[in-house]
């Protein structure tokens, strides 16, 4: 899988892109068939606590997933889009397979 990594008015690390490869990379044990993951880390204008936006879109053979999530730090917010895509992923699959059966 090709993961690209963008961060918006900052420098990632490269501890952090690193832990986002990690995460992006558990996604193909639910669908192996996931061409590409594109990342976004933007840091939002307002300083508060919660400023650290992360989104990922996912490309796979006739579908494009696309999560975004805000928290304190972007290994959270990573954390939450992987969650999240991890469940919609498994939720396209089976569809998927019971569109075979019937």
């Amino acid at each position: 899988m090709e993961i690209a990594i963008h961060s918006i008015h900052f420098e990632a690390s490269e501890k952090l892109e690193n832990f986002i490869r990690k995460k992006v990379n558990r996604l193909a044990k639910f669908n192996d068939s996931i061409v590409s993951a594109d990342v976004t880390l933007k840091m939002m204008k307002p300083e508060t606590a919660t400023n650290k936006d992360a989104s990922i879109k996912i490309l796979a053979p006739g579908h494009e997933f696309f999560v975004q999530e805000t928290a304190d730090t972007f290994e959270e917010s990573v954390d939450k889009c992987v969650e999240k895509l991890e469940r919609q992923v498994v939720k396209f699959k089976e569809k998927k397979i019971y569109k075979k059966q019937s």
